[in-house]
């Protein structure tokens, strides 16, 4: 990659960079102040991996592979970090950012990942939207250092666009390519940029809109960057193409599909919520807002596979679609995945189910910029509240991605009388075990009864165990009545879990949403042979409440 590059910016003609950007940048989105404080004390979290990010003299490792995970390495290499000192917004914090800046041009930005597209637009669109906090009043030499790589940076993209990856960086490339030729005044460089958008938010995002990595954290960013897309070419009194429009439209629905009660999303695909800022409601409501978006949520989205059940004050959110194509990973990017399956858990047919603002059944989280381990822990079907056959995964975990799959995901959803029902399968279990699992799921009109049913179709089936993942607000207790829990949710609101056709049991969890912690799981265990199980939630009487 480094040969191709340097053949590719030799040919390229040299660019005049001016002493400041052509035009004023605003970071639209509020960063975490928490994690600003850390940065002062020289550690970095990313989606809840909290590593040393410390300049050379005060003893920091350098910005190669060995200082964390690809992920983790691509947040610090990008320069995610400067949004959270900018919300701290102390002289400190603006000391900081400057040190970070320098100790990367000194030393990281020669790292085959700080060079790659997606990193290096990101890196774009942070330096600029956070300039004037750390870069405007700098000392001149090190302004004129980060113009100097501005430059770099914005023909380091555009030679390399378009993008070969499946999933968001490509359109975090793109992005910052026109942000770089705004900033420079380079109109070719812009109408590039112009001419490949079309295409690339076609393969970003399904008709349904939903975006092509099925993942609502990638969701809520992937509409950021349209956002910042159209706000960079008004701001620059360009018209936007009617596409762009078209896909807000579109997206902003798809994003409200997957908040619960509580205004946050569902963990599904690599989702995690650290902080109301980072994917709580708060900053949902200004992502639709900037979109001007005021359409309801979608029951369905029957291309990225996702279904919504909503009846009285109780919410259904179901994944009832086959993981993303997979592209591998290109070690010339420094090991960075390049499918849109990189996020992607192995959870088809998982959900989870809310009840006014309380989560009640939820999948663990994710962990996406942790190490591999813990990463994969919580992308396995036991992290998910569906059903696991024979311990087994139901797609086969890789470190870039989703290797064995579901072939076929099928999901059908009727409405009569106010109730909802859906019956979905997959087969991510027939080449190991020759089965497929069949979920239905109904919610009465009411929304106080919550059935459900799961089967494995095939010869010789093995043992298999449903998981119910509660939230860590949810007080579980066990009941005399065999196959029979109660759960309390913090509304006060009880509700009973009954089931057949297997053994119930209450055991330990994790959830890494909202309020991170232990939590407990109710797990219904199947011997081998048993063809289907039978559960049912339902809420207790005002009375029932008061005994349980």
């Amino acid at each position: 990659m480094k040969e191709v590059l340097r053949r590719t910016l030799g040919r390229l003609r040299p660019i005049r960079v001016p002493d400041a950007p052509a035009r004023a940048f605003r970071d639209l989105w509020p960063g975490d102040s928490s994690r600003g404080a850390q940065l002062l004390r020289g550690e970095f979290e990313v989606a809840g991996t909290r590593r040393p990010l410390q300049v050379m003299a005060e003893g920091g490792e350098g910005w190669n592979a060995e200082s964390g995970p690809a992920a983790w390495r691509a947040a610090s290499l990008g320069f995610a970090w400067l949004r959270d000192l900018r919300t701290l917004g102390t002289d400190p914090a603006r000391l900081r950012a400057r040190a970070l800046a320098a100790d990367f041009l000194e030393r990281g930005m020669l790292e085959p990942m700080a060079q790659s597209a997606e990193v290096a637009g990101a890196r774009i669109s942070a330096m600029l939207g956070n300039w004037d906090f750390f870069a405007a009043t700098a000392e001149d030499g090190l302004r004129r250092q980060l113009m100097v790589r501005l430059a770099q940076d914005g023909r380091l993209v555009l030679s390399q666009l378009p993008l070969e990856v499946d999933h968001r960086g490509a359109l975090v490339a793109v992005k910052g390519g026109m942000a770089a030729a705004i900033a420079l005044s380079e109109e070719a460089w812009l109408n590039r940029c112009l001419r490949m958008l079309p295409g690339e938010i076609e393969r970003q995002f399904h008709p349904d809109g939903g975006h092509v990595e099925r993942s609502p954290g990638q969701q809520l960013l992937a509409l950021q960057d349209l956002i910042e897309i159209r706000n960079l070419l008004n701001g620059s009194g360009i018209e936007a193409p009617a596409m762009l429009t078209v896909a807000m439209d579109r997206a902003a629905p798809a994003l409200r599909m997957f908040r619960h009660g509580d205004g946050a999303l569902a963990l599904f695909n690599g989702t995690r919520i650290e902080s109301p800022k980072e994917g709580g409601g708060a900053v949902i409501d200004l992502v639709l807002t900037q979109a001007q978006s005021r359409g309801r949520a979608p029951t369905e989205l029957p291309d990225a596979g996702f279904h919504r059940l909503q009846a009285g004050r109780t919410l259904v959110l179901a994944e009832c679609g086959a993981p993303p194509p997979r592209r591998g990973k290109d070690p010339a990017r420094g090991g960075l995945p390049r499918g849109a399956d990189r996020y992607a858990h192995a959870g088809t047919l998982s959900f989870e189910v809310s009840v006014g603002r309380d989560r009640m059944i939820v999948n663990c989280g994710a962990a996406p910029a942790g190490d591999q381990a813990w990463r994969d822990a919580l992308r396995s079907t036991a992290a998910h509240s569906t059903l696991i056959l024979a311990d087994t995964n139901s797609s086969e975990l890789r470190e870039d991605g989703i290797g064995r799959r579901p072939e076929s995901v099928t999901a059908e959803r009727h409405e009569a009388g106010g109730a909802q029902w859906l019956e979905a399968s997959h087969d991510g279990w027939r080449q190991a075990f020759g089965v497929v699992h069949r979920r239905r799921l109904y919610l009465a009109e009411s929304g106080d009864d919550l059935r459900g049913e799961d089967m494995v179709e095939g010869e010789d089936t093995p043992a298999f165990a449903v998981r119910f993942h509660l939230h860590p607000s949810v007080d579980v207790r066990p009941q005399d009545e065999e196959g029979t829990v109660l759960l309390r949710l913090p509304s006060g609101a009880t509700w009973r879990l009954r089931a057949k056709g297997g053994r119930l049991a209450i055991e330990e969890s994790i959830y890494l949403g909202h309020d991170p912690g232990p939590t407990r799981q109710v797990v219904l265990h199947a011997a081998a042979g048993t063809g289907a199980v039978q559960w049912a939630l339902s809420r207790r009487s005002v009375g029932g409440d008061e005994d349980a």
